[in-house]
């Protein structure tokens, strides 16, 4: 009679894309989780099987699963193994997770949760701006202002310059963490074939 931990194990694909091993391990195991084939609860394979399914070796299958509880998708209890939390417990703005999450969206439910969270960041860093702004703050979002009137006929112009004014109401705003956040769910989203829209070169760190 199989065992869980056998259905479990037949979730695990049984290739390896040519990437390095730990980051393409974690990936199809985000990846998994994420869609539900393991769910709340569940049991992960136990090392040996999942390191043979992959095809790597047991020091990087470890790796790869503290990686996942670094991301709050399992937790490792001695004697019990490898359990997947519940989605309350993810680091949604992990770029792998948040990855995982728009790609296999279905619904696009994922992606209107984005685009309420950015909004209600926006609309007090909007707050920050009216209360407090220099000259040159405003002259800034003027222009960026002046350039989406321009380009109201060219769909993509007009995106740009849409995402340009947003980008700069968040870094005048002076709310680093908001902005930051923003900033994050914001390119992760477009960096997905699922979302239609372009945006500004961040500089570097």
């Amino acid at each position: 009679m199989a065992t869980d931990s056998d259905a479990a194990a037949r979730l695990i694909p049984q290739r390896l894309p040519a990437a390095r091993l730990g980051v393409a391990v974690v990936a199809e195991l985000v990846e998994i989780i994420v869609t539900g084939q393991l769910k709340e609860g569940d049991l992960l394979p136990p090392e040996g099987p999942l390191s043979e399914h992959f095809g790597v070796s047991r020091t990087v299958l470890r790796e790869s699963v503290k990686r996942l509880e670094e991301k709050g998708l399992v937790i490792v209890s001695q004697g019990r193994g490898t359990q997947v939390q519940a989605p309350g417990y993810w680091n949604m703005l992990d770029p792998v997770v948040l990855s995982a999450l728009i790609d296999n969206d279905e619904s696009l439910g994922v992606l209107d949760e984005l685009t309420v969270v950015r909004a209600s960041l926006e609309s007090a860093m909007a707050g920050a701006v009216a209360r407090s702004h220099t000259a040159d703050g405003l002259r800034r979002l003027e222009n960026a202002l002046t350039a989406m009137r321009e380009s109201e006929s060219e769909t993509d112009s007009f995106r740009q310059a849409d995402v340009v004014f947003h980008y700069a109401l968040m870094e005048i705003s002076g709310n680093r963490l908001a902005e930051n956040i923003a900033k994050h769910l914001y390119k992760r989203a477009v960096e997905s074939s699922r979302y239609q829209g372009s945006i500004p070169r961040m500089p570097s760190p």
